[in-house]
């Protein structure tokens, strides 16, 4: 049986599914666009883009339009005479390759300035950031201030921003879609990205992205930027220029079972400034762990809790522990920083990380500790940082992130790159919520 062709049929189609795109294109503010002018990056590609697609366009319809003629004006017709040749004639000739010429020139000039404006070297007084790559997070340095961190980027509004790209290990790429721009970082290369943030931009959360495919978790290989009012960002650098100062809070209150309460990232700059003390009691080592004089409070700030809560959803980590991951959660309650502190300095966790302020603890191979308790992700940016899932990340972090460097830590476990049950060295789920506090505690 031969099908009909049903024209009717096939428009009311290409109708809805005309009406679709129209919807779903009107959806609202999307988090993760980069058709926005939050910077001078990315006004200046935006507006290239419109110039291209305004020229694509004319010629599109300019094209389709002379074809459409084409195909009507000289079709077949039974007895109709045989088409004229336009081979040979010069005028035509060097009229369509004329006026491709001209769109290519039109193209070409706005597309050439650009790139030599966002390729030239960023102003002098910069704010210089070192982002470095690795399997699966992301380090950040601030070399103008001496201020390490990961996962989280902090830029002032209104301030040029130089990045200077490196990796340690596979290829990457960095982009903050929001921000504009995105570029890879290669090994054994430095390469180079500069914004500036819009003066009026406020204090807003953006994602970011690791945009080249670079092993099992590249999918999780996010970050956030805050971008904050030059006097929030004087804040935020004063304090991460500090060493990491511990028993956390001078005047915290002690919980029944005796352990210093973990004090919560103050909401921004209005807040009441949480102060770190050296000589808070805690033990003979608390004294000799800060570099800091006792009588120096050191005032912690930190992107707005409630503001990245209810204003900037998005950014906040949705990932799902694993269904076969367990920890007893009930022991969260009762884990002892001090005693954290101690179990921490002898395990393997020194091996790896750096916490400033304590000299037995300087290693760089992961992220740096200084202040992990003012931080609102772990695991690159894959899992929010609270006590719960922090646990489970210290007991099991291959799990958590499929090809993690970082081993299983958990005793009793098996690690999966190694094969090898974990006892020896290995962490009781007592001995992980003691570590769980005492990182908590690192404002």
């Amino acid at each position: 049986m031969v099908g009909t062709f049903r024209p009717r049929r096939l428009a009311s189609a290409a109708l809805l599914g005309a009406l679709a795109l129209g919807l779903a294109a009107c959806g609202g503010e999307y988090p993760n666009s980069t058709f926005n002018h939050n910077t001078d990056f990315n006004a200046d590609i935006d507006a290239l883009w419109d110039k291209l697609l305004f020229w694509g366009t004319i010629v599109f319809i300019g094209v389709e339009a002379g074809l459409v003629y084409t195909i009507f004006r000289f079709r077949r017709r039974p007895g109709g005479a045989t088409p004229k040749q336009v081979h040979g004639n010069t005028a035509l000739e060097i009229t369509w390759t004329a006026i491709p010429a001209v769109i290519l020139i039109l193209i070409a000039i706005p597309t050439v300035r650009t790139i030599f404006k966002t390729q030239a070297k960023a102003a002098p007084d910069a704010l210089q950031v070192e982002v470095i790559g690795h399997q699966w997070w992301w380090e950040f340095r601030y070399p103008q201030y001496g201020i390490t961190t990961a996962n989280e980027l902090y830029l002032p509004n209104g301030r040029t921003v130089n990045f200077q790209l490196k990796t340690v290990d596979v290829l990457h790429s960095f982009w903050i879609p929001q921000m504009g721009g995105k570029r890879d970082l290669i090994s054994n290369r430095t390469n180079y990205l500069w914004f500036t943030p819009n003066k009026d931009l406020g204090t807003k959360a953006w994602n970011g992205f690791c945009a080249e495919f670079c092993g099992p978790s590249h999918a999780n290989m996010k970050l956030r930027a805050y971008t904050v009012t030059p006097q929030e960002f004087e804040q935020w650098t004063a304090h991460q220029k500090q060493p990491a100062i511990f028993p956390a809070l001078a005047a915290a209150p002690a919980s029944a079972a005796g352990t210093a309460a973990v004090a919560p990232v103050p909401s921004g700059a209005g807040a009441t400034p949480v102060v770190l003390a050296a000589n808070q009691a805690g033990g003979p080592a608390a004294a000799t762990d800060s570099a800091a004089p006792a009588a120096a409070p050191v005032p912690v700030w930190a992107f707005p809790r409630e503001k990245l809560e209810s204003e900037f959803g998005y950014t906040i980590p949705t990932a799902k522990i694993p269904a076969l991951l367990s920890y007893d959660e009930s022991l969260l309650a009762t884990g002892d920083a001090a005693r954290g502190k101690d179990l921490y300095s002898k395990s393997s966790c020194i091996g790896c990380h750096a916490i400033a302020g304590t000299p037995f603890n300087m290693a760089a191979v992961g992220p740096n500790l200084t202040h992990v308790g003012t931080r609102y992700t772990i695991a690159g940016g894959l899992y929010p940082n609270d006590a719960k899932h922090l646990a489970y990340w210290i007991k099991n972090a291959p799990a958590m992130k499929p090809g993690s460097l970082m081993p299983t830590l958990g005793k009793g476990l098996t690690d999966p790159k190694t094969k090898m049950v974990v006892n020896v060295g290995g962490l009781s789920d007592a001995d992980i919520a003691d570590i769980v506090a005492y990182l908590q505690a690192l404002k």
